[in-house]
């Protein structure tokens, strides 16, 4: 059974596993990916067990907009609704907010967000700064 919290009792260790699970590469900097997560607004996870599954991660203004970021699932949990559970819990702990974004990295997730109710900006354009070398 799946179990949800947004508890950052997490380690280090089950944040670099799941992050690798899926091949992103913020989980080859796990100091930097804990000390990130534990400083961010929320983070909820899910639980089988003791073992790490999934996460989304949330940065606020504390009163108008919140950032959804990181929604991942470890690939042997994929399928059974526990990215779209994590993304509800979200939208209902900042429903008094004036916006929940999310800029998926890649635009084949597009529809998963709209399932959930997001819509794409009119207009809108993602943009992003990269400070490190692809290159490993």
């Amino acid at each position: 059974m799946i179990t949800y919290t947004d508890e950052k009792k997490f380690t280090q260790q089950s944040i670099q596993d799941l992050f690798l699970s899926v091949g992103w590469l913020s989980g080859k900097y796990p100091s930097r990916l804990y000390k990130a997560l534990q400083n961010s607004s929320t983070v909820l996870t899910a639980w089988d067990d003791s073992q790490l599954v999934g996460l989304v991660r949330i940065l606020d203004d504390t009163e108008m907009m919140a950032y959804m970021h990181y929604v991942l699932v470890h690939p042997d949990y994929q399928g059974q609704g526990i990215a779209g559970t994590l993304v509800e819990m979200v939208k209902e702990k900042y429903k008094d907010y004036l916006y929940i974004e999310v800029m998926p990295e890649e635009r084949k997730n597009a529809a998963f967000y709209e399932k959930h109710g997001f819509q794409l900006m009119k207009d809108g354009v993602a943009m992003q700064l990269c400070n490190f070398s692809n290159q490993f």
